[in-house]
């Protein structure tokens, strides 16, 4: 089974229902739940998407929110060593994709799935959005 580590806006797609992102997270996430696919993300995913989920709703829904997210995701943890690979490594212009993408190399995933790809230019691992990775598998 595939391991994607799925960069945080992918997860705010889905729960916040944006559009024009929504179908494609939703049939990425409906693949996880199928164990068709193992979806995993960073702890600090789950801190910046409560961050942006409690501007849209209180923090009871927020929560109940992750907690049903938690049901069909991997959280992987942030720790020092991420922390420390991501501050020493200058092709990562913004630190948060750093820490998630030394959070999927650490974790040997098997690739990311961003909407960003500008920004995992330097990634050792494939990088997808998540349409391209659902034409993959048609």
């Amino acid at each position: 089974m595939k391991r994607l580590f799925i960069d945080t806006n992918i997860v705010i797609d889905l729960l916040s229902r944006r559009e024009p992102f929504y179908d494609e997270s939703a049939n990425l996430f409906s693949l996880a739940d199928k164990k068709i696919i193992e979806i995993n993300i960073s702890s600090l995913t789950i801190a910046n998407t409560s961050y942006i989920l409690l501007r849209q709703t209180n923090s009871k829904k927020a929560k109940e929110i992750l907690r049903k997210l938690r049901l069909i995701v991997n959280i992987l943890p942030l720790d020092d060593k991420i922390i420390g690979l991501a501050l020493n490594d200058d092709s990562f212009s913004d630190f948060e994709d750093g820490l998630q993408y030394f959070t999927a190399i650490e974790n040997d995933q098997d690739l990311i799935i961003t909407r960003n790809l500008k920004d995992f230019k330097a990634s050792k691992l494939p990088v997808m959005t998540a349409r391209q990775y659902l034409e993959t598998i048609k």
